[in-house]
C-alpha cells in the first residue's frame, strides 16, 4: 500500500489551486479535481471507489434526516469555542446546515470557496451557513482562518451529532494507509478514524428539514444553485 510521496502532493495542490480557479460550477470544479487526483494518486482514487460502493450498498446516509422532519438539535462549540445552539440560529432566518470532513480534505476547501462565493445572496435571502466538522478546535480554527469563511465553523468532537444523524463512517485500513501522510489522530483528538458524510441539511426557523443533499461519494456535493433555491424557498415560508 502506498502512500503520497511529497512530489505528488506538490501535484496534487497544483491541481487543486487550478481547479478552484477554474471556471463552472462547483461540481465541474469537483469533477475536475477528482480526475486530476486519479491521474496523481490513482491508488487512492481505486480505494474511494471501492469504499464508495461499500457505503452505498449499506444505504450511508439514507437514514439522514429527511425533509419534513425536524432537524436534531445541537450545542456545539465555534472555532473561539463559544457555545453555538442550532435554535440560536433558525431564531434569525433559515439556516444551511454543511457538514464537511476536514481542513485537510480538498473538495471541503473547493466547496466552502463555493459558498463564499455565494455568500453576499445568501445574506441577502436573511439565511445562514454553518460549517460542522469532528476537528479539534484547533484546526476548525485554522480552516476558517485560510478559507476565510464569514460564518461559524463547530467542532463535532468524536463525530457525536454525525453519529446521531446516522452520517458517521469508518474509514477502512486501505484508506488508512494511503491517508497516512495525514495526521487524522492530531486533527481529530482520536484514532478512531471516523468522518462524516459530507451533507447538507436545509433548516426553516420552525426547525423542520425543507431540503437535504447526502451523498456517501464525498466528491459530490450539493450545487450552489440548488443550495440557494432551498434558502430562498425556506426564507419564503417564514
Amino acid at each position: 500500500m502506498t502512500s503520497l510521496s511529497p512530489a505528488d502532493a506538490e501535484r496534487l495542490k497544483l491541481a487543486f489551486q487550478r481547479c478552484r480557479d477554474m471556471e463552472g460550477t462547483l461540481n465541474e470544479q469537483l469533477r475536475a479535481y477528482a480526475k486530476a487526483g486519479r491521474d496523481i494518486f490513482p491508488a487512492y482514487g481505486e480505494a474511494v471507489d471501492r469504499l464508495v460502493a461499500r457505503l452505498a450498498e449499506n444505504g450511508g446516509g439514507e437514514n439522514a434526516p429527511r425533509p419534513g422532519e425536524v432537524m436534531p438539535r445541537f450545542v456545539l462549540p465555534d472555532e473561539n469555542g463559544r457555545l453555538v445552539t442550532l435554535g440560536s440560529l433558525i431564531a434569525r432566518g433559515p439556516v444551511a446546515v454543511m457538514f464537511f470532513r476536514g481542513h485537510w480534505c480538498p473538495y471541503c476547501r473547493l466547496n466552502v470557496s463555493a459558498v463564499i462565493q455565494a455568500q453576499d445572496r445568501i445574506e441577502a435571502l436573511g439565511a445562514q451557513i454553518v460549517a460542522i466538522m469532528p476537528e479539534t478546535q484547533e484546526y476548525t480554527e485554522q480552516f476558517k482562518a485560510e478559507s476565510a469563511a464569514p460564518f461559524p465553523v463547530l467542532t463535532d468532537l468524536d463525530n457525536g451529532y454525525a453519529l446521531s444523524l446516522n452520517l458517521a463512517i469508518w474509514l477502512d485500513t486501505e484508506i488508512q494507509g494511503l491517508l497516512s501522510y495525514q495526521d487524522m489522530a492530531r486533527f481529530h483528538g482520536n484514532d478512531g478514524w471516523m468522518l462524516p458524510i459530507p451533507a447538507v441539511f436545509v433548516i426553516g426557523r420552525d426547525g423542520v428539514v425543507k431540503a437535504r443533499f447526502v451523498d456517501p461519494d464525498f466528491r459530490k456535493r450539493m450545487e450552489i444553485d440548488d443550495l440557494l433555491k432551498a434558502l430562498e424557498s425556506a426564507s419564503g415560508e417564514n
